[in-house]
């Protein structure tokens, strides 16, 4: 939503938006757009001459802002539904769907296409490190969009990625998730098979050959060329790694080696990212070839195993973790980039799946990297979280809060530690609080 916010923005509109809670580096984006932000979804939030309200997917019935708006019969619509509507018109889109991995290959793919000249525009689920913004309409033809499978709005549950209607689509991968809208991985499914029924013959899919499930997706019905990608020289598009934690790879097509990438992102997940975005540059008319050194000078996304700092001896990261493939994922990569040095984990079950318990037994074998784990139970977690840290295979707590978590964390690190702070939300600032808190021991 804040991604829409700049591109109406950009378009020439005066826009304002409300939220709860905003945090950064969404609020400090969207403030230096001239957004007006306001906190609250309260009806005296939306000003009266506004002429349109788009009305993101938090939000139902019952929710007074919502309440107004439709007692008051001004013109409304969802985020995705705006998008293709004002600003898909005319352009190529490559749309980027699956559980994991979306908003990194959607940066890759539109840095790539940066790097090509072929200017593009973006819709990104987080703000990219080399643009500093989530969005831009941009010049070229091409625009690149992050495709979710979660609902649209209350009044449209389809998924929001079936409105774009890519030329080119990256089914990155497919699990269970989003607990509170989907009853089990076929209803998923289902929504990724009426997102492939809206890719054209002419177009491309690009999909991860290593996935069961989006194997049975494509079995459903497929009316587009399919080219797999993966660590299977088989496939279409394959990588061979030259490091053990994905820092340098080679990248064959149809067998044959068509160049190395060296970049400072790590994990094989991160290799498959970026072997999806250069197979879609492809399929637009990029040589792959051409443009895969630029990833050398790649600046990643915030909230991605993001390094905020160093202070005494510890390296303290950022990582947006929503799911436990992605933790176990991340922290894999991490943990061959390190070594032997101590990893410790602060970790929030922020999302709606991890707060429903949906991946509370898999959670703490995704942990398994981790020296320690100190874990934030909040009261109002509905479910026990210390079977959960008792499974935990390395040194684990509980706190109840955010500034107890600084404080845990504060007495157990020492020199050569790596500190991951993992939630999809802002986690109470915590992350900045502790290496603050280091800065100033340190001093």
């Amino acid at each position: 939503m804040g991604g829409v916010a700049a591109l109406a923005r950009e378009l020439g509109h005066e826009v304002e938006g409300s939220d709860q809670a905003v945090y950064p580096p969404m609020s400090t984006q969207l403030e230096r757009l001239g957004i007006a932000l306001r906190q609250g979804y309260l009806p005296e939030n939306i000003s009266a001459d506004c002429e349109q309200v788009v009305i993101g997917n938090a939000l139902s019935r019952g929710n007074p802002a919502v309440e107004a708006v439709l007692d008051s019969g001004r013109a409304y619509t969802s985020g995705a539904e705006w998008l293709r509507e004002n600003v898909l018109p005319g352009r190529e889109v490559l749309a980027v769907a699956g559980t994991h991995g979306k908003t990194t290959t959607t940066t890759i793919l539109a840095f790539l296409l940066q790097a090509a000249g072929r200017e593009p525009g973006f819709l990104i689920g987080g703000v990219a490190g080399d643009f500093g913004v989530s969005a831009r309409v941009g010049g070229g033809r091409e625009f690149v969009v992050e495709a979710d499978e979660y609902d649209t709005a209350f009044f449209d549950k389809r998924s929001k990625f079936v409105h774009y209607r890519p030329a080119v689509a990256i089914l990155n991968n497919l699990e269970y998730d989003h607990a509170d809208i989907f009853p089990d991985v076929a209803a998923i499914q289902r929504q990724f098979h009426h997102f492939v029924r809206t890719v054209p013959g002419r177009g491309r899919l690009i999909v991860n050959g290593h996935d069961a499930h989006l194997a049975e997706v494509l079995a459903m019905g497929c009316w587009t060329p399919v080219e797999r990608f993966g660590f299977d020289p088989g496939f279409e598009w394959s990588a061979r790694k030259r490091q053990a934690d994905g820092s340098a790879f080679a990248v064959l097509r149809d067998g044959e080696q068509i160049g190395t990438v060296e970049w400072p992102l790590l994990g094989d997940h991160n290799v498959l990212n970026a072997l999806a975005a250069l197979a879609a540059c492809a399929a637009v008319g990029v040589d792959p070839a051409v443009v895969m050194p630029a990833l050398r000078d790649f600046g990643g996304i915030k909230r991605r195993l993001e390094v905020l700092g160093q202070a005494r001896g510890v390296t303290v990261y950022d990582d947006f973790a929503h799911h436990p493939t992605a933790i176990a994922t991340t922290l894999a990569g991490l943990r061959a980039r390190v070594g032997d040095a101590r990893i410790v984990v602060a970790m929030e079950p922020r999302s709606n799946s991890m707060r429903l318990g949906a991946h509370a037994t898999a959670l703490a074998p995704s942990l398994d990297a981790a020296d320690e784990v100190v874990f934030l139970a909040r009261p109002q977690l509905p479910w026990d979280a210390a079977a959960v840290v008792a499974a935990i295979r390395g040194r684990a707590q509980a706190v109840a809060d955010a500034d107890a978590l600084v404080a845990a964390l504060l007495g157990t690190v020492h020199d050569g530690d790596h500190v991951v702070f993992m939630s999809n939300g802002g986690f109470d600032g915590a992350p900045r609080k502790f290496l603050d808190a280091l800065q100033d021991d340190a001093g």
